[in-house]
C-alpha cells in the first residue's frame, strides 16, 4: 500500500500542531498546576473545574465555543484578523484547540507530581537562605520532571489525536488544516478509500510508538539522573 501526498501532508501538519501545543501549554500547565497543588485561593474549585471542562464537554461543543469567540465574525476574530493571526479555517487554529484539548491532561499529571513532593524539602532549602525561584529549580523542578514528561506525553498524543473540536473550528482543508485524523475520517468517506485510512493509521500508531518510547528513555535518564544527586 502506498502512502500518497495528502497523507504526508496531514501527517507533517499534525506534528506541527502537536509540536506547537504541547511546547506552549507545559509553561501555563506547570503554572495552573502549581496552583491546584499548593496555593489556596477563592475561586480555586472554580478554576479546577474549568481546566478539566474540556474532558467532560463533546469535543464539537469546544470547537463551536471557539468558533464564537474566534470566528472571523467575532470582535476577538476580526481582531486577530486585522493583525494578521487568524485562527478560525487555519493551522494556528488547530494548534489552540489541541492545546485546549489536551490541557487538563498535562495539568493533572504535573499535578499529581507537585503533590507528591514532599514540601519539608522545599522548607529546608528555605531555611538555608535560597531564594523561592532557586528553590523551585534546583529542589522542585527536578522531582517533578518526570510529571511534566508525563504531562507532555499526554498533551502531545492527544494533540495527534484531536478530531472534533479541531475540524470545527479550523475545518478540513488539505494541505491547510486537515490532520491526520481529519484524513483518516475523509478516507473512511470515500468508497474504496479503506486501504489508505489503514496506511494512516499504520502511521498514527507508529508516530504514537515513538513518542511513549522517546518519553520512557526521557523519563529514565532523568530518574538517573535525580538519583545520582
Amino acid at each position: 500500500m502506498s502512502v500518497d501526498a495528502a497523507a504526508w501532508d496531514a501527517l507533517r501538519l499534525s506534528l506541527w500542531v502537536a509540536c506547537w501545543a504541547t511546547v506552549l501549554a507545559i509553561p501555563l500547565a506547570l503554572w495552573v498546576a502549581w496552583l491546584l497543588a499548593r496555593r489556596s485561593f477563592r475561586g480555586k474549585g472554580l478554576l479546577n473545574a474549568l481546566v478539566h471542562l474540556p474532558l467532560v464537554l463533546p469535543p464539537v461543543v469546544t470547537g463551536y465555543l471557539l468558533l464564537i469567540a474566534f470566528g472571523r465574525t467575532a470582535p476577538m476574530g476580526r481582531l486577530l484578523e486585522s493583525l494578521g493571526l487568524g485562527l478560525a479555517f487555519h493551522w494556528s487554529g488547530a494548534v489552540l484547540a489541541a492545546i485546549i484539548m489536551g490541557f487538563p491532561l498535562m495539568v493533572r499529571a504535573m499535578r499529581l507530581a507537585i503533590e507528591a513532593v514532599d514540601p519539608k524539602l522545599e522548607e529546608a532549602a528555605a531555611t538555608l537562605g535560597a531564594p523561592r525561584m532557586a528553590i523551585f529549580a534546583r529542589v522542585t523542578l527536578p522531582l517533578i520532571a518526570p510529571g511534566i514528561l508525563a504531562g507532555a506525553v499526554m498533551g502531545f498524543a492527544k494533540a495527534m489525536g484531536e478530531f472534533g473540536a479541531t475540524i470545527t473550528f479550523v475545518a478540513n482543508i488539505p494541505g491547510q488544516t486537515q490532520t491526520l485524523p481529519s484524513a483518516i475520517w475523509t478516507a473512511l468517506q470515500i468508497p474504496g478509500g479503506e486501504s489508505q485510512a489503514a496506511v494512516m493509521v499504520v502511521m498514527a500508531c507508529i508516530v504514537a510508538l515513538a513518542a511513549v518510547a522517546l518519553s520512557e528513555a526521557l523519563a529514565r535518564r532523568v530518574a538517573a539522573r535525580i538519583a545520582g544527586l
